[in-house]
């Protein structure tokens, strides 16, 4: 594809998830409530979910009419461009509802289903990340690099946790055999955040199981353009069934950990 319709692409990611944050940061009311919930009973989604993909799925709709969509909130429109955007209104919803500052709004676009441009914003942060395939990975105008190569003993690793009471129970089983061989393990409660953080070097490695697309499009461009690795299971894509993303040293170490884990199933 050409550079003039990355740059395009890139664009009118960057005003969708401005406006987004914007509505989410500004818009939040002080008795903000659960509007319905998905996979279990502490899966949920808010007004302000559904208030953000609406703003972003009409900004979409204005700027690119012929792309396809697919939204967290149940946006699926099938386009005729070869462009599909996907998109999370709101990635850590159960920390924006609960106040706590580790949120953001994600919007990846893919060009006949390969990841072209990620944009990830984080409002409470003041910062936006963003990645073009082959352009590297940023923030505003400073360059991101994932972390420099480390042992595994000395890595900082980010991870999360399912929804479903059997998924659960067995992440903390995995996450007990990793917490005594690195650094530290941290659970942010956004994915496209801790993608993000390893990107810039605020964290060596990042794993979980279960996400979707929408949780990880973006992230990943922008970790994979900031030099990172990331990966499934080894010799297969990141996915659902695994997410891993890490410097390369430890992404190394990380992935065949998790796979004697059984990080992979539930």
């Amino acid at each position: 594809m050409s550079q003039e319709l990355k740059a395009e692409l890139l664009d009118v990611g960057l005003e969708a998830v401005r406006r987004a944050g914007e509505l989410l940061r500004d818009g939040r009311p002080a008795d903000l409530a659960v509007a319905a919930t998905k996979s279990s009973p502490i899966d949920v989604v808010t007004e302000m979910d559904l208030a953000a993909e609406k703003l972003i799925t009409g900004i979409l709709a204005e700027r690119r009419p012929g792309d396809g969509l697919l939204g967290e909130e149940g946006a699926d429109v099938v386009g005729t461009s070869g462009v599909r955007w996907v998109v999370d209104p709101l990635d850590g919803t159960v920390n924006y509802l609960y106040g706590l500052p580790a949120w953001g709004v994600s919007i990846a676009a893919e060009y006949r289903g390969e990841t072209v441009v990620g944009v990830v914003a984080a409002p409470m942060r003041g910062e936006t990340y963003h990645a073009v395939l082959g352009g590297g990975a940023w923030s505003g105008s400073a360059r991101l690099s994932c972390r420099a190569a480390a042992p595994l003993d000395q890595a900082l690793v980010a991870t999360g946790f399912g929804y479903l009471k059997s998924r659960r129970e067995h992440q903390a089983e995995v996450a007990r055999r990793i917490i005594p061989v690195v650094r530290d393990v941290r659970r942010g409660g956004s994915a496209a955040l801790d993608l993000c953080d390893v990107a810039a070097g605020r964290l060596d490695g990042y794993y979980e199981r279960g996400l979707n697309p929408w949780d990880f499009a973006a992230g990943e461009l922008i970790a994979r353009e900031a030099g990172a690795l990331t990966g499934g299971r080894p010799g297969e894509p990141l996915s659902g069934e695994l997410a891993v993303a890490a410097s390369p040293a430890v992404f190394a170490s990380l992935q065949p950990l998790l796979e004697e884990a059984g990080a992979w199933h539930d």
